[in-house]
Order: C-alpha cells, then structure tokens, then sequence
C-alpha cells in the first residue's frame, strides 16, 4: 500500500550507531484521555490526514462488505468460532503447543510483559545475534519488546512500511491499521531524508512525496535488513490449534520477507489469537481483509508450521502471551474484546477518535477497541486508564461494522460502572444513588421537581467542585417555572381523549388526531 495509506504500526530501538536507549517514546506517563484529546484536536493537520483517511479507508470496506449477501451470517460464524474456543481456552491452547512441538517447534508461556521480554531476549542472546527483524505485532509493541531488546543490546528493525515510519521519527503508532495515518506524504519524505542513513541505507537526494518514491526508498533501505539479519520476530493474526500453524496476513511482502529468510523465528502470540481448525480459519480469512483494508482477499497470507530442513528458519519458537488477558476471560461482559481481530473497522467509523487520533488513548491499542482492551488488560487504577471507558459517544457505530459482532458499548457501560465503584468516585457513586432514590418514588421526585423550579434563579451556569467537570464542555439546561407533571396535573385532563367515546372520544369530529 501507499506510504499515507500502509498496513502495521511500528515500535523502535536504537539505531547501530547508539544514542538512543530504546528508539521511540513509549505510552507510558500519557496524561488521561481528555487532556490528551484536548491537546490533539488543536492540531489542524493531524485532523485532516485523519479524515482523508479513515474515510477511504472506511469507503472501500463499506464496498466489500456490500458485496455479500450472507455477511451478517459470516459475522455471526466469526463470532460464535471465537465465543467457543475462549469458552475452551485451556483445551485449546494445550492441544496447540502439542501440535508446534510435533512439527518441531518449541513453545514458551508467558504469564507477563516481563517474562515474554526476558524470553525472547534470551533466545536472541542464544544465537549470538545483536540485530533482528521485525514483522508487523502489536503483541510486541504491547509488551514494549524492542524496549526490551535495545536494553540487552540488541537492535530491533520494524520492516513494515507504516512501522519504518513511526520507528525512524522516534514516534508511537496512532492506529491499529495504519499506525502512521497521523502522517502525511510530506512528512514521510522529510522523515526519510533525515533518518534514513542513521538506520542504514539513506534516502536518495532527490526523494519527492510520490507514494511510489517513497516505497522504493524504504524497499532499498529493507533489503539489506532482510538479506543480512538472522533472526526474525513476528507475532501472528491466527493460531491453528490442531494442526500448529501460524497465520500471518498483511499487504506488502516484507512480513514474508521476515518469515523466510532468517535462521531463526520467533513468534509471540496472545492466546486469545487460537483457532481449532483451519476450516474455523476460513471464516476469518474471508472477514479480516473486507473489515480492514476493504479487500476481497488478503494480498500476503503466510502461513507456516513448525520447522522443514532446508527450508525457512530452521529452529522456531512460540512464546504464547498471557499479560492480563485470564482476567479479561473471568469477566462474563469485557470477555468479549478477546474476540477482536485487529481489523480497525471500529477505529475508522468512529466520530471520537476521527477528531482526537489514536496517540490520546495512551495505549498501543486506540479507539473503541481499545477503551475497552486496555482498562482490562491494565486495569483502571491509574487515571489514564480509567478515563478509557468515557472516551466515547455511544452511537455504536462501532458495533455495526464490528465482523465480530463485539458489543463495545455494552462493554464500555461496563467498565464505567467499575471505574466509579473505585474510592475516587465515591462521590459520583452516592450522587448517582440519591438521583435513583429521587427518581423512584413518583412523590419524591414531584417534590424535588418543585424545590428545582423554585430555586431555578439562583442555578449556577456551571457546576461546582468536582462535579465541574460535568459542565466543562456543556451548559447546565434551563430549568423551567414549571414541571411537565405539575403542567399536565392542570391542563391534561381536560385535554385527554375521553375512553368512553364521548365529546373528545375518537369519533368527535374535533377530536381525530392532529
């Protein structure tokens, strides 16, 4: 794909020649979701690439999916695939490290961050290689590998495009799709030109802003990458639990680039990402490309397992990720995000994160997905990630385009109702209570509605202490002289259709319907 419309998202360390310790920020520290909303919508351009964007992107999936006359039937095949194997997980993940070990392959568990780092850094360490190549994984960027990685002294290269991108500007991803769609052609350029060299090959001189120029920059630059380096590290789209394959889609090439040349791969995989049979594969094979890049067919599926001598890497390893996602499954409503295939269709109809991007969640994983994907895998103790769950309209949009049919709303209101049963919104909490009091007794609430009319001149235009946030971004209503109950106790049964059928019963002449 072109440089501003490119698959991946991208992670860094530091260059051979040092000076950086990992090669990009990293999502940690981010302040919570409405300051950093405030401060993204302030910038103009980011809010243009975004639109052009996510409005091809979103148009040419609309497209696909049109296509099928059975696509809710798909969607619900997707759906119910995912329900069973989450509800059989263990079962599923023993019969697949069966199946990798048979195919000559060697799984490693991962209960955290910190012990995937350490394991993949050790396998690293074990071939005596200082540099690796790297194919599109948000498992990685999740677990903050090349972080990791650059501190033992070893080299990550991100190798798809949008990834090259964010790793040569020292930048984080802002989606899960397009992880530079905050970029536009002229930027990339300019990135190119000044950050190139000090990665390896240089961009030519005379770079222009043509996607095609830019392409064949960042293909000469990845060459010697692929051709050199002898370790490889992926994760994977799908994992096939009976036979132990893995699945990688994407759509230029350089992930099989990775996945074929070097010695030694090694894949780290959410266990959420299993499937049992490659006839369950099917379902998904044919809902990922139209729900994502808005395609028939997927133009790279690589596919592979275990080892064959003399051919492909000859030792493979598994490292199957675990970091939070048991206690998602233990949730019986926030289960449901594990169904998620990274596809980005939530990301693109989303009117929230059109306007903010996806640097204002604070996490790898942006938009609707990942207000509801981070709070659980993080928890919401911190601010950041308690302020995730409110990060949305509720329209649900984001349901209808999901392919597997994840209730994000439902999850959402979920999550807000555990966010304010910490000590933090207590206050919220009790408000909230005392209002549910009011509202359930007809006669409580008649009065609180008169003690309001009454007091209506002395309402403040915005609210006070901490329940100003309320009114940061709105007005509080006007309060009218008199409530719609009292009004209608007066003049509403004078009005009100007789059942009888008398003066103003259904057949009065002034009495049809207006």
């Amino acid at each position: 794909m072109s440089p501003d419309h490119s698959r991946g998202h991208a992670s860094g360390s530091a260059p051979p020649s040092g000076g950086r310790a990992a090669g990009h920020a990293t999502f940690m520290g981010m302040p919570p979701f409405p300051e950093a909303a405030k401060s993204a919508t302030e910038n103009s351009q980011m809010r243009h690439n975004l639109r052009l964007a996510t409005d091809t992107i979103r148009g040419k999936r609309e497209s696909a999916v049109s296509e099928l006359d059975d696509w809710s039937d798909l969607r619900q095949a997707g759906k119910a695939v995912k329900d069973r194997t989450l509800r059989h997980l263990d079962t599923y993940l023993e019969q697949l490290e069966e199946s990798v070990t048979a195919a000559g392959g060697t799984v490693h568990w991962a209960a955290d961050a910190a012990e995937a780092n350490e394991i993949v850094t050790g396998l690293v360490q074990a071939t005596g290689e200082s540099d690796v190549v790297k194919v599109k994984s948000m498992a990685t960027q999740e677990i903050e590998l090349n972080e990791a990685l650059a501190q033992a002294g070893i080299t990550a290269y991100e190798t798809d495009l949008a990834e090259l991108i964010v790793q040569l500007s020292d930048d984080l991803p802002s989606h899960i799709l397009v992880p530079a769609i905050h970029r536009n052609r002229a930027e990339i350029r300019e990135i190119f030109r000044d950050r190139m060299a000090s990665w390896g090959v240089p961009a030519p001189e005379e770079l222009s802003d043509d996607p095609r120029a830019l392409a064949e920059a960042a293909r000469v630059h990845l060459r010697e990458r692929f051709l050199d380096t002898k370790v490889a590290i992926s994760g994977a789209n799908f994992a096939v639990a009976d036979s132990g394959s893995m699945v990688v889609l994407e759509s230029e090439g350089n992930g099989r680039m990775c996945l074929t040349l070097p010695q030694t791969l090694i894949s780290v995989v959410g266990i959420e990402k299993i499937v049992p049979t490659w006839s369950d594969l099917e379902v998904f094979l044919q809902l990922l490309p139209r729900s994502s890049t808005g395609e028939r067919m997927n133009p790279y599926t690589s596919t592979w397992t275990g080892v064959t001598p003399g051919d492909g890497p000859q030792e493979f390893h598994v490292v199957l990720l675990d970091n939070g996602r048991t206690d998602v499954l233990a949730d019986t409503v926030g289960r449901q995000a594990l169904r998620c295939i990274r596809c980005s269709a939530c990301l693109n109809t989303c009117p929230v994160y059109e306007r903010t991007g996806g640097h204002a969640y604070g996490s790898v994983y942006p938009g609707p997905i990942g207000a509801i994907l981070t709070p659980q895998l993080r928890g919401t103790a911190s601010e950041t990630e308690a302020s995730l769950p409110y990060a949305s309209s509720l329209c649900g949009a984001c349901y209808d385009v999901c392919p597997v049919a994840i209730d994000i709303p439902e999850v959402l209101v979920h999550l807000r109702e555990e966010v304010v049963s910490q000590p933090g919104h207590r206050a919220e909490k009790a408000a909230m209570g005392v209002a549910g009091w009011v509202m359930g007794g007809e006669r409580r609430l008649d009065t609180a509605q008169r003690a309001a009319s009454a007091a209506r001149s002395f309402m403040p235009r915005r609210m006070p202490g901490p329940a100003s946030a309320w009114t940061d971004t709105r007005d509080i209503p006007d309060i009218p002289a008199e409530s719609f109950r009292s009004w209608w106790r007066r003049e509403g049964a004078e009005q009100a259709p007789d059942p009888g059928g008398g003066e103003h019963g259904p057949d009065a002449q002034e009495g049809g319907r207006r």
